[in-house]
């Protein structure tokens, strides 16, 4: 009997949940990412190809694409880009923060320090090395990249995410290894806004922590108990990758 296989049998006995997007050519990104930087699938080797019968594609893409991690160096010079990271820091305890319902009455919220605290009154504390993520339900916008940045009529942004005290909560209070949100930005768009920058992310990175953006599906993984498992190409010196996330959730 082998131990590991035996784990796995009982690991696939719980729900497996896809927590990324399916990305193609006209999946959204960051406005500020140069037309022509997606071209996914081209084909530059073609069936009747005397050499070998096969199919080969290329692929072009911005490390920040669909949902994505970020490394250090993506905010910070000087900092960790991919290659620092291996497989043990690619698995986390996940806990999931719930603010759908602040979020229907105001789309601009950012998670507050009270709203963590009140989680961990239900579900325990975060513990040491969790991946923290904020469940909005933004998701659901995906592809429409109007409506991922809450365009106003007036041009303005208006989406939620997380508040610099939040953040800290969760890394300096608690030892979380990395957070994650289903938006376009780390920081909510009031936020962003008052600060005149990405301050929320930012801090992350500066700590040298990691974080997963566009994520999808929090709301069929249980808040507390699960584990994520965030895979990518590796890739040397890339401040950011494309991803293929899931949790295994009771």
């Amino acid at each position: 009997m082998y131990q590991l296989w035996e784990a796995l049998k009982a690991a696939k006995n719980y729900r497996w949940v896809e927590l990324s997007h399916s990305m193609n050519n006209d999946s959204p990104y960051w406005a500020g990412i140069p037309e022509g930087t997606v071209e996914l699938a081209k084909m530059c080797f073609d069936w009747g190809n005397p050499m070998l019968e096969c199919l080969i594609q290329t692929f072009k893409f911005p490390g920040q694409f669909g949902t994505h991690i970020d490394f250090p160096g993506h905010f910070i010079k000087g900092r960790e880009f991919s290659e620092k990271y291996d497989v043990h820091d690619l698995i986390f305890p996940l806990c999931v923060i719930d603010v759908t319902e602040k979020v229907k009455e105001n789309p601009r919220y950012a998670v507050t320090v009270e709203d963590i605290q009140n989680y961990e009154q239900t579900y325990g504390d975060i513990p040491d090395g969790a991946l923290v993520a904020l469940r909005t339900d933004w998701y659901k916008n995906w592809p429409d990249m109007d409506a991922l940045s809450g365009t106003g009529e007036d041009g303005s942004e208006n989406f939620p995410g997380w508040s610099m005290e939040a953040l800290k909560y969760i890394y300096e209070v608690r030892n979380a290894a990395a957070n994650g949100h289903e938006t376009l930005d780390t920081d909510s768009s009031a936020v962003a806004e008052k600060a005149g920058d990405l301050i929320c992310e930012r801090y992350v990175l500066d700590q040298g922590k990691l974080q997963v953006e566009l994520l999808k599906n929090l709301d069929q993984v249980s808040p507390a108990g699960a584990v994520i498992i965030v895979a990518y190409p590796r890739i040397e010196g890339a401040t950011g990758l494309p991803a293929r996330v899931w949790a295994i959730t009771e």
